[in-house]
């Protein structure tokens, strides 16, 4: 089995050449997630929406011939976003109503990040993070990851990330997660 290609490059991808190469992307998700087929059909919406909120960035990882190694984007987080809402809540019911808003208030959610299995443990996925938070104005960062031992779990806390709520679940998610977060800039 050969390994597959790993990043040549990076790029800032704009909204547009996001929209372009959507399929791409969401076929690296699900294989990087392992999620079911029909996944990427139910993700393109939210996706398409997500290009539209403040703040928003993408970059990608491209192969030298041009095919997505790994991608990467967020935005500025925001009251009314499901996301938020649930972590808001969630953080508050365990913690209280000023730990959320200590950690809510400004901050940059990290909405996804991969890179296709077979070009992972290289560095791909740490170069995206810093790429993407790189200039980012708000004073946080914060993401959610499925609970358990992985290579994302071992990159977040190598980077700083610290613990905001463990053994969390989503509406609609059997799974526990964990969000995780720390202060902006990256050292």
């Amino acid at each position: 089995m050969t390994a597959m290609p790993s990043a040549q490059r990076y790029v800032r991808l704009s909204d547009e050449e996001f929209r372009a190469r959507l399929r791409e992307a969401l076929d690296l998700y699900v294989a990087a997630m392992r999620y079911p087929a029909g996944t990427a059909e139910q993700r393109a919406p939210m996706w398409l929406t997500h290009v539209l909120r403040d703040g928003w960035r993408c970059v990608a990882a491209l192969d030298d011939e041009g095919a997505l190694v790994g991608i990467a984007y967020g935005y500025r987080g925001r009251p009314g976003q499901w996301w938020h809402e649930q972590v808001r809540r969630g953080v508050a019911d365990r913690e209280g109503e000023q730990v959320a808003a200590a950690w809510m208030d400004d901050y940059f959610e990290l909405t996804e990040i991969h890179v296709r299995p077979g070009s992972q443990g290289r560095g791909t996925g740490e170069d995206l993070l810093r790429r993407l938070l790189d200039g980012v104005p708000d004073s946080r960062v914060l993401l959610s990851t499925p609970e358990g031992d992985s290579r994302a779990w071992k990159l977040y806390r190598r980077i700083g990330f610290d613990d905001v709520l463990r053994q969390y679940r989503f509406a609609g998610d059997p799974r526990p997660f964990a969000v995780l977060g720390r202060t902006l800039p990256l050292d």
